[in-house]
């Protein structure tokens, strides 16, 4: 199958209610400037051009019809079980489907004095914000210095975090951008690796934790790429202990997880009510 971006199925989407013109005219002029140059365009029965609609709620925002967002919510997702690794598709996938898992996890973290400050502060994870020199300083067994080993063996980095376009709420936008920011911390508390079997592991911790859709997906659909070998092992050790810590621990996203850099990992874990990671 053709590399597809996100860009292009915006465009693929749009076009196909004749908005290519409309969208690109828009990022030059702004909705608003279009609008009243172009009355002619906004008749009653499109409902959906109105400037509520077509407002940037944030910078990278793209704002959707829920037709169009069906439809990105397909191509995103046919693209990503195609390739589990497009990481650009799971990210639009999780935007267009998780509008009432995302309003589930605010109120949680507006209800936990530590996740109420973080949707304060909105605190972000770039290189930008980090002190990597002193992560590196800091002894081995703590947090942070287990966080950026786990950086370097898998090769990640924080920036490649997708921005968020397609959630019209500007606080659930953040709630997003901070589940995806904070998932290497949650793969180094789990100890799980970047492999698929990591990752399906992880989704199925993040699935009973956050009831993301995506993440329901990602667990359920991940398996069916792992060698029968990889599959026991997933079925008979990971999944069992994954989806018992996702009930038992600490809800993540209410972890100010900067503020524990120097702590010993293990330490960590049983604060947050996390089980060792199995061995395999």
């Amino acid at each position: 199958m053709a590399a597809l971006s996100t860009k292009t199925l915006l465009r693929a989407v749009r076009s196909s209610f004749g908005l290519s013109k409309l969208s690109a005219a828009q990022g030059f002029l702004g909705p608003r400037r279009w609008r009243s140059q172009h009355p002619e365009l906004f008749t009653p029965k499109d409902g959906y051009y109105d400037d509520e609609c077509y407002s940037a709620l944030y910078k990278t925002h793209i704002p959707t019809n829920p037709l169009q967002k069906g439809l990105l919510a397909v191509g995103a997702g046919v693209m990503a079980l195609w390739d589990p690794y497009r990481h650009d598709m799971v990210a639009v996938l999780g935007e267009t489907t998780g509008h009432l898992a995302l309003q589930r996890i605010r109120e949680k973290m507006r209800n936990d004095p530590e996740g109420n400050q973080i949707l304060q502060e909105r605190p972000r994870i770039r290189l930008s914000t980090l002190d990597l020199t002193r992560l590196d300083a800091l002894p081995d067994g703590t947090f942070g210095k287990e966080y950026l080993q786990f950086l370097n063996v898998n090769k990640v980095t924080p920036d490649s975090r997708a921005d968020v376009k397609f959630v019209d709420d500007e606080e659930l936008a953040y709630v997003i951008q901070r589940y995806r920011e904070v998932h290497d911390f949650v793969h180094t508390l789990l100890g799980m690796p970047t492999n698929m079997l990591g990752e399906v592991a992880v989704k199925c911790f993040e699935a009973v934790q956050t009831r993301l859709p995506m993440c329901i997906l990602g667990a359920a659909l991940g398996p069916l790429r792992l060698s029968a070998r990889r599959l026991q092992i997933l079925t008979t050790t990971l999944v069992p202990w994954a989806l018992t810590n996702g009930r038992n621990a600490t809800f993540m996203m209410n972890v100010y997880y900067e503020r524990y850099w120097e702590m010993d990992v293990e330490s960590l874990r049983e604060q947050l009510g996390l089980t060792p990671p199995p061995t395999f």
